[in-house]
């Protein structure tokens, strides 16, 4: 995360079907629900940031906190468009993983009290391996389908210079399930992070050679 950036302790939460923000990805969002106007209005009000929280299978939309996962991403407003009809386009760059300790305010939109989850420290020789392999796999997944990640961010998951960021991204743009997504962004350990996405990986290699 760039370290001039201050988390804020409370932020309005975002909870979406199937979307999930990890740190470093950058997510576009189309505002037009009244509430979540109202939700952009606030946020643009105080510090640009919003967190974006998975909604559980079960549910087609929310009533509670209990209808969406309490670890999420927390992202900076990037870029924000306002329509004619009121109507917003955003682009959401992540910043860190949080989990949400409290609800300051539940309707008409989540206003959360956030915790920051640290990654754990657990880099080896063996986490070069790891990153090594999920690159290789990396490879193989985007040269047989459409989703593409930037040239630029291309080339530096190319250097392996930052695992987390390799796991992270990877997992926003190539792992399919947001179940499994979430489960990536729940984990702290980045070794198991890069396992994960070696098994999610194999398994689109597997469903897309079937």
């Amino acid at each position: 995360m760039d370290e001039s950036i201050i988390l804020p302790e409370q932020v309005p939460v975002l909870p979406l079907p199937g979307a999930l923000l990890f740190p470093h990805a950058l997510l576009p969002l189309y505002i037009f629900e009244p509430r979540y106007r109202q939700m952009l209005k606030y946020a643009l009000g105080h510090h640009r940031m919003l967190c974006v929280a998975l909604l559980k299978g079960h549910c087609a939309d929310w009533q509670s906190p209990a209808d969406f996962f309490q670890t999420a991403g927390i992202g900076l407003i990037r870029a924000c468009v306002e329509r004619s009809d009121g109507t917003s386009d955003l682009i959401l760059q992540g910043l860190e993983r949080v989990r949400f300790a409290d609800f300051e305010q539940k309707t008409p939109f989540p206003i959360a009290t956030i915790e920051r989850l640290e990654s754990a420290s657990d880099f080896s020789v063996e986490t070069d391996a790891l990153a090594t392999k999920v690159l290789e796999l990396y490879s193989n997944v985007k040269a047989d389908g459409p989703r593409q990640l930037p040239p630029k961010v291309d080339r530096y998951l190319s250097d392996l210079s930052d695992p987390a960021m390799l796991a992270d991204l990877v997992a926003s743009t190539f792992v399919s399930d947001p179940l499994r997504r979430q489960r990536v962004l729940e984990e702290l350990s980045v070794n198991q992070r890069l396992r994960l996405i070696i098994q999610y990986l194999l398994d689109e290699i597997g469903s897309a050679a079937a």
